[in-house]
C-alpha cells in the first residue's frame, strides 16, 4: 500500500491513507494518513465500523473542493473504485472448506454481500489481480467481465534482494541460529503457521530416515505462536531439528544462506515469499495450492507437492531435495527468472492502472 501510495505523489496525486492504525512516519509529503479506530467483539465487527466511519468521512467530502477522485480498497467494501485483490475468493472458500452452518452466519453475509459488490457482473468496481488461478473462482460466482480485471505483475525490490556472497551467507546464517557448517537448512518464512504449512513441514523432516535427521534443521520465521508447532515437534522426536523465531529484518540473507525454502502451504492466493527465495537463489519445495506456485514450475527452481495433497509426497520429495545434485541448477534458473519478473515492474504498475482508471472515470463523468 506504502509503495502504492509513494508512487502516486511521485507522479504529482495526492493520497490519503485510511486505516484503524498505523505503525511508522505519517508525515510524508503529499500523504494524509486519517486513523478511523473502529470496537466490536468480532474482527468482522470492527472493520463493518471501520469502513462506516471511512465512507460518512468520504461522503462529508463530496461537497467541497477535497472530494476524491477515486478510491481504491484494501479491504473489501460495497463502495470503491478498485479493489487490491489479495485475498483469495470468499464465496468459493465458505463452501468449499467450511459447513453450511459457518454459511449461516451475520459473518458469513456480510462478507459474502461486500465480495458481491465487488465482483457481481454488473458492478463497476475493478480489481488489481494478483493471482490469475483466483480469477476462475471470481468469474465462475459472479460472472465478472474480463475488462473488470488487471492483473499486476509480482514486485520484488532489486535493493532488498541484491546478492551477496554464497558462502558468506551461509556462515550468517548457522551462526545466528548455532547450527554446523555442514547443516542441511530448510527455511520457511510467513505469519500463520499453520496457514503456511509449517506442520507438514515438520512431519515431512520427522520422516527421514534416521541417519540424515541428525544434519537436517528447519527455520520458521513469522509473527505467530511457536508452541503448537514445537509441542508437534517434540511428539515426533524432532524438537532439536526445528527452530522458530519471530519475525526479521535480515529475510533475503537468511535466505541467501538457506538451502531450500519449504512453503507446504494449506492455502496461498498468490505467495511473494516464493519469488524472494527464487531471487535469493534459493530453490523451493511448494504446495500447488499457492498461486504463485506456477512461478516455481515456470522457472524450473524447484519441486511442487501436486494437489491434492499427500503427506507422502512432500516426505518424497523433501527427502529427494536433500539429496538432488539439480540445486544449483534450480537455483542458477530461479535467480534468472526473477530477473525477468523485476524488469517487468519496476513498482509502478499498480500506481499507473489507478491513474488510467481515474482518468477513464473522470471523463465518463464529465
Amino acid at each position: 500500500m506504502l509503495r502504492i501510495a509513494r508512487e502516486l505523489i511521485k507522479q504529482g496525486h495526492r493520497v490519503e491513507v485510511f486505516a484503524i492504525s498505523w505503525q511508522g512516519e505519517q508525515n510524508e509529503p503529499g500523504l494524509t494518513v486519517t486513523i478511523l479506530p473502529a470496537l466490536g467483539w468480532f474482527n468482522f465487527r470492527r472493520y463493518q465500523n471501520f469502513l462506516a466511519s471511512t465512507k460518512a468521512y468520504i461522503d462529508k467530502l463530496k461537497v467541497t473542493d477535497q472530494a476524491f477522485d477515486y478510491i481504491l480498497g484494501f479491504n473489501r467494501a460495497t463502495w470503491l473504485d478498485a479493489y487490491f485483490g489479495a485475498d483469495p475468493c470468499f464465496i468459493e472458500r465458505a463452501h468449499v472448506q467450511r459447513s453450511f452452518l459457518y454459511r449461516l452466519t451475520s459473518r458469513f453475509r456480510w462478507f459474502a454481500q461486500c465480495e458481491k459488490a465487488i465482483f457481481h457482473k454488473d458492478s463497476r468496481t475493478h480489481v488489481l489481480l494478483l493471482s490469475k488461478k483466483e480469477k476462475l473462482d471470481f468469474q465462475k460466482w459472479y460472472q465478472t467481465p474480463d475488462q473488470r480485471f488487471h492483473y499486476i505483475p509480482p514486485f520484488l525490490s532489486r535493493e532488498r534482494f541484491e546478492l551477496g556472497e554464497k558462502s558468506e551467507m551461509r556462515n550468517y546464517l548457522r551462526e545466528a541460529f548455532g547450527f554446523k557448517q555442514n547443516d542441511f537448512v530448510f527455511l520457511l518464512v510467513g505469519s500463520g503457521f499453520f496457514t503456511k504449512g509449517l506442520d507438514r513441514a515438520i512431519r515431512a523432516i520427522a520422516a527421514l530416515p534416521d541417519a540424515q535427521k541428525p544434519r537436517v534443521k528447519l527455520v520458521a520465521v513469522g509473527q505467530d505462536k511457536p508452541e503448537p508447532m514445537l509441542k508437534i515437534a517434540k511428539k515426533l522426536g524432532v524438537l532439536d531439528n526445528v527452530i522458530i523465531s519471530k519475525g526479521r529484518l535480515d529475510i533475503p540473507k537468511l535466505m541467501q544462506g538457506a538451502d531450500i525454502y519449504i512453503h507446504p502451504a494449506y492455502r496461498e492466493n498468490t505467495g511473494l515469499v516464493l519469488l524472494e527465495a527464487l531471487a535469493c537463489g534459493l530453490p523451493a519445495l511448494v504446495t500447488e495450492t499457492c498461486g504463485y506456485a506456477h512461478h516455481i514450475r515456470d522457472a524450473n527452481a524447484g519441486l511442487i507437492v501436486t494437489s491434492p495433497y499427500q503427506q507422502e509426497k512432500l516426505n518424497q520429495l523433501l527427502k529427494c531435495m536433500l539429496l538432488s545434485e539439480d540445486l544449483e541448477k534450480f537455483a542458477k534458473n530461479g535467480i534468472r527468472y526473477v530477473q525477468k519478473i523485476m524488469s517487468d515492474n519496476d513498482g509502478s504498475a499498480e500506481a499507473n492502472v489507478l491513474i488510467d482508471l481515474a482518468q477513464k472515470k473522470k471523463t465518463h463523468h464529465a
